[in-house]
């Protein structure tokens, strides 16, 4: 294994499983949970599941209880196309493995199956679902193995395999999502959330004036005058892309989050789920 990759495992396993994470026993919980019956406040019980009408009734602080219905089955498709062989800070193929990491040993910590499948122009590698901690450290080393190089992303081969899946799942879509894409039947057999890595330079480019620019999907290459002018409509052409894709998230009720090469994904991930599930 490389020096590189357990660096990620390590870093991502101490941030699932520390007790700084908080008590909760994943960053996730999903909806297998019923509720079963109310009981009075004991210390220490989370304050978010005070029943605050019946607390004003009996004049004395009431909490809902749950159970889990079910486990989870949590599935991770990462769309590695081209693209991701590029950042500024690091490669967005090593945050994807970091943040892949992140997200197997919590549906491990939550005793949740989790599987993952590995696209870009068709699958190139998947697992079923298991609860093995080891199949972490697997799919790290496959995604480092990958080459995006040459590769285009084709959403459709992700959107057709993953709906494939009979069970509901909550499904993690990771990718720069600078391709087309259509989730509206996807979202409505699974929950579906999109993790948006981006690098910075994606979206504000240098006024760098004649450079030579590599296509890493055709793997072509060709001379821009990356001036004030082109930069402005660069990002104009960026916005437009980016607005599109927000208001398709929304309107198919995909949870969402935008994470650069140059931020902690854990730290977004917990904003992400806290907003649901806190």
């Amino acid at each position: 294994m490389e020096k590189k990759i357990k660096k990620i495992l390590i870093k991502a396993r101490r941030q699932v499983f520390s007790e700084v994470a908080g008590n909760n026993p994943s960053i996730f919980k999903g909806e297998g949970f019923d509720f079963v019956e109310l009981r009075e406040y004991n210390q220490g019980d989370d304050v978010k599941k005070i029943d605050w009408l019946i607390t004003a009734k009996l004049q004395k602080p009431y909490v809902k209880v749950f159970k889990q219905e079910r486990e989870l089955n949590v599935v991770l498709g990462l769309m590695l196309n081209g693209s991701f062989f590029f950042g500024s800070k690091r490669f967005k193929k090593d945050l994807a493995a970091e943040i892949a990491a992140i997200l197997g040993f919590s549906a491990i910590k939550n005793q949740d199956s989790f599987s993952y499948f590995i696209f870009a122009d068709r699958i190139y590698n998947f697992i079923k679902p298991t609860k093995n901690i080891h199949a972490v450290s697997r799919m790290c080393e496959e995604i480092e193995r990958f080459d995006p190089l040459g590769k285009k992303a084709d959403f459709n081969v992700l959107t057709n395999r993953l709906y494939k899946i009979r069970r509901k799942s909550l499904v993690f879509i990771i990718s720069d999502f600078l391709s087309d894409f259509d989730f509206r039947v996807l979202s409505k057999k699974h929950e579906v959330v999109a993790i948006i890595l981006r690098d910075r330079l994606e979206e504000e480019p240098l006024e760098a004036g004649f450079i030579n620019l590599i296509d890493p999907e055709e793997k072509s290459s060709a001379v821009l005058d990356l001036d004030r002018g082109t930069k402005k409509e660069y990002m104009k052409e960026i916005k437009r892309k980016d607005h599109f894709m927000y208001e398709h998230f929304r309107k198919n009720r995909i949870r969402f989050i935008k994470i650069y090469t140059d931020e902690e994904p854990f730290v977004k991930l917990m904003k992400l789920f806290g907003q649901r599930y806190g």
